[in-house]
């Protein structure tokens, strides 16, 4: 089994390029896999399901991020991941504003970078860490050991498998077709077909023993785990 460690993800949205720069720096350089993104457009070209979390900026031309949040938490891949607004504008109306709309946290300008390290880490702790592990029955992931284990015998799942079991459990009931689950679990840089997400899942199937029965496949409707 491929052995592996997985980096949290963050996408910067500013249009201040120098200030995204820095903060990816800095970020990278505390063990976070970042990229950036200096408008909406520029930021809904990306594959947003595959990040851990989303820091935006307000004031930007065209849709500003306010609009991009309510866009964020309206859509079924994207409304868990967390969001930490970066901005000037500070009167109480806006913080409420952005925590109204799902917000974790809210940086005002200018700040300094240990300042946003450890918010974002505060952040990511409180979304990802509160558990180290997620369950149904006797299936159990641990991210600590990013291990699967079927009551009790280990399975010996790749690291696209284990994704692909971490986002259908965390959406149980959920139908997700093939090209949705290609932006959930596949990095953007890699090119996959839709066969690619039936191989992965055939794969995945048998390895979790009684439960591989959860996972289903309806036409037309897509792969989901259901819970019956």
């Amino acid at each position: 089994m491929r052995r592996y460690i997985m980096k949290k993800k963050i996408l910067i949205t500013d249009d201040e390029e120098d200030l995204c720069e820095i903060l990816k720096f800095n970020l990278e350089t505390s063990g976070f896999q970042v990229e950036t993104a200096n408008n909406a457009d520029e930021m809904l070209r990306k594959k947003l399901a595959g990040f851990d979390l989303f820091l935006l900026d307000i004031m930007m031309p065209g849709l500003s991020g306010l609009e991009l949040a309510k866009q964020l938490k309206t859509n079924e891949l994207t409304k868990s991941i967390p969001i930490i607004f970066i901005t000037a504008k500070d009167t109480l109306e806006d913080t409420l504003t952005g925590f109204d709309l799902g917000a974790d946290d809210y940086i005002k300008k200018p700040f300094s970078i240990k300042e946003v390290l450890a918010r974002v880490k505060a952040v990511l702790n409180r979304t990802y860490e509160e558990t180290n592990t997620l369950s149904f029955n006797g299936l159990v992931i641990d991210f600590i050991k990013k291990s699967v284990t079927a009551d009790g015998v280990r399975a010996e799942v790749t690291k696209t498998e284990f994704d692909l079991l971490v986002f259908l459990l965390k959406n149980k009931g959920k139908h997700f077709n093939r090209k949705e689950l290609m932006d959930a679990v596949w990095p953007e840089n890699v090119i996959v077909t839709e066969r690619t997400v039936d191989v992965n899942l055939t794969r995945l199937r048998k390895k979790i023993g009684r439960y591989s029965a959860n996972i289903v496949a309806r036409l037309g409707f897509g792969y989901t785990f259901l819970e019956d």
